[in-house]
């Protein structure tokens, strides 16, 4: 693990360079991002991380190793990261928070199970003089920074690719939408830039909003979708995440389909790219972690020492209840089995020997992944 995430980290050192720049030495007093000035603060920080989950790979496996590592390498080894994951489970990330701020961290990290269910630890947080760097998700409430990939665009490049997939039997039939769970901001910007493409171009039969993102959900609903519409009407499933896509295509396999439909997702779970390698899923989402996680790191550093993120965070973002938040914006990388091994072989997320187990080794010979 530590090793992977070694190469993981250098691999991409270049790219996350290229969204975020060091807070360290160039910094100013902060002015109206929001964070609380006032003694200048050294190394010796306490910055809270709070995941919320772990049934996805990403959050133990990349993003917490990487924000750890960037912070350290930002503070000389002088900063301690607390780290606590909340399991899908929005109350007790409120008491997560809690624990910060009795704690009393320097800056906290917070990717929210529900993004409206924080907002109440947010406003504690601030009131404490705690800055709040909202991960991955806009969390509602005063936050005074945000890093994320471009969601919105992610769903566009799925409808993108969905399309290209079905190319002229896009309306031959009917199409399948597995969205994200409603407590998720990301999922409603997913299915907004995936309608943006498939809107007019596609026949939606079904729609769905996957309650907490689980693949046995999505499965059931998969189920539901064959039996309403008929396996024979079913040309293509959007689905959000690659989490979901398993599930999607284990409930195809099981409703008798000849030829599985191309089947969207997000991620690049390791799951994920062995099915696009073995042609049951068409996509999935290539989010380069490392640049998000050194954005919020850098961020979380400079508002703990009170300083500007004039020089960090290049875009400005409105929540429903806090505008013009500076953010970080990563792009993102329609992954299919043409350009596995120059996106996430290339960048050291997995080896081509992790992706090329006995079961998938034919399909990699076959598309020259060795």
């Amino acid at each position: 693990m530590n090793t992977q995430m070694r190469r993981v980290a250098v691999a991409v050192s270049a790219t996350a360079m290229a969204v975020s720049l060091a807070a360290c030495g160039s910094a100013k007093e902060s002015g109206d991002n929001g964070a609380k000035t006032g003694a200048a603060k050294g190394d010796a920080l306490t910055i809270g991380l709070l995941l919320p989950e772990n049934q996805t790979a990403r959050y133990e496996k990349f993003d917490k190793p990487l924000i750890e590592k960037k912070i350290s390498e930002l503070t000389n080894g002088k900063a301690k990261v607390v780290y606590a994951n909340a399991k899908q489970d929005a109350t007790l990330q409120t008491q997560q928070v809690d624990t910060m701020i009795t704690n009393k961290v320097d800056a906290l990290i917070v990717d929210a199970v529900d993004a409206k269910a924080i907002a109440g630890g947010v406003k504690k947080a601030k009131e404490a003089g705690i800055p709040v760097v909202a991960f991955d998700r806009l969390a509602e409430g005063p936050i005074d920074a945000y890093t994320s990939f471009d969601n919105e665009e992610v769903g566009k490049v799925q409808g993108e690719a969905l399309l290209k997939a079905l190319g002229d039997k896009a309306k031959s039939g009917q199409i399948v939408m597995m969205n994200g769970s409603i407590t998720d901001p990301n999922a409603a910007l997913f299915k907004k830039g995936a309608h943006s493409v498939l809107d007019g171009k596609v026949n939606v039969g079904k729609e769905y909003d996957t309650k907490e993102w689980k693949p046995e959900n999505a499965n059931a609903n998969m189920e539901a979708a064959i039996s309403a519409l008929g396996k024979d009407k079913i040309v293509g499933v959007y689905s959000a995440n690659d989490g979901m896509a398993g599930g999607i295509i284990t409930a195809l396999k099981a409703g008798g389909f000849d030829k599985l439909p191309p089947v969207t997702g997000q991620d690049a779970e390791l799951a994920g790219v062995q099915r696009i390698v073995a042609g049951e899923q068409f996509m999935s989402v290539y989010k380069p972690y490392a640049p998000e996680a050194a954005a919020a790191a850098e961020m979380a550093v400079a508002l703990a020492k009170g300083q500007s993120l004039d020089a960090i965070a290049t875009a400005k973002v409105d929540s429903p209840t806090t505008k013009g938040v500076p953010s970080v914006l990563v792009p993102v990388v329609s992954l299919t089995k043409d350009n596995i091994k120059d996106s996430v072989v290339k960048d050291g997320v997995y080896t081509a020997a992790e992706i090329c187990t006995p079961k998938f080794k034919a399909a990699c010979d076959a598309i020259g992944l060795k």
